[in-house]
């Protein structure tokens, strides 16, 4: 069975509510697709109204991040149960720049991928490296190590659910892209590490996007790959652009 491309927008800390209102408005008739799950990953204070501009449309809303713990004393988190409440189905995990700029690690991440699972949220696991670290040729080495910790305890039929996000750092934001070729080998790999930890079935099922820097000229080309199962797109995820990369063919 082939797998359904996903495309995901990740909005970063961008749009104020009325303004996230505003966009969906403009997004949603160029958004339209049989071919992928679309999804719009929106700062926390946007989920709300983006849920109920998206109702009626096929875009599902996802949260960019979101704590492992139900309820307590941990001011400013935003707990797993307050986002299927509001009607968010999908959250991005590990991103890199909570990795570098939250102190996020592949331990608290993990944590979050058991607990996003417990409560039937799809989880977005994003996994990169650095332009160092590839230049000392540990990519695969890093990106194992990310995915096989974000993925301990997690189960066969869970795993085949999630979605792992490759986004090499160096090409998030800076213009600068992976080559078809780069993105191409390093999706594979990791989805030859799935299938170690749990075996074909599981590797085979699992989505794994590209992300950094995916716009409207690259999208084909990098969709077109094997194992390049859609795209976690920043910048280009603001603009009318997003509408192109979604209907990529």
């Amino acid at each position: 069975m082939a797998r359904k491309k996903i495309i995901a927008g990740n909005w970063k800390m961008n749009m104020t509510p009325s303004e996230a209102v505003e966009l969906v408005n403009t997004l949603k008739p160029l958004v339209v697709t049989e071919e992928a799950d679309v999804v719009f990953c929106v700062p926390a204070i946007d989920i709300i109204p983006v849920v109920e501009a998206a109702k009626g449309s096929n875009i599902q809303v996802g949260a960019e991040n979101m704590y492992f713990e139900e309820k307590g004393a941990y001011t400013g988190e935003i707990s797993p149960n307050m986002l299927t409440d509001a009607g968010v189905k999908y959250v991005v995990l590990g991103h890199s720049e909570r990795r570098e700029y939250f102190a996020e690690t592949n331990e608290t991440v993990n944590k979050k991928m058991l607990k996003a699972f417990e409560h039937g949220l799809t989880p977005i696991m994003c996994c990169g490296e650095t332009l160092e670290q590839r230049e000392q040729g540990v990519t695969m080495d890093f990106i194992r190590q990310q995915v096989k910790v974000g993925f301990q305890n997690v189960t066969a039929d869970q795993a085949k659910t999630a979605v792992i996000a490759y986004e090499p750092i160096w090409a998030i934001g800076t213009g600068k892209t992976a080559t078809t070729e780069q993105a191409q080998e390093v999706c594979k790999a990791i989805r030859e590490c799935i299938a170690e930890v749990y075996d074909e079935a599981t590797a085979e099922a699992i989505r794994i996007q590209y992300g950094g820097s995916v716009n409207a000229a690259t999208a084909p080309e990098l969709f077109a790959q094997p194992d390049i199962d859609g795209g976690l797109v920043g910048g280009a995820s603001l603009k009318p652009d997003f509408g192109k990369i979604v209907n990529w063919k």
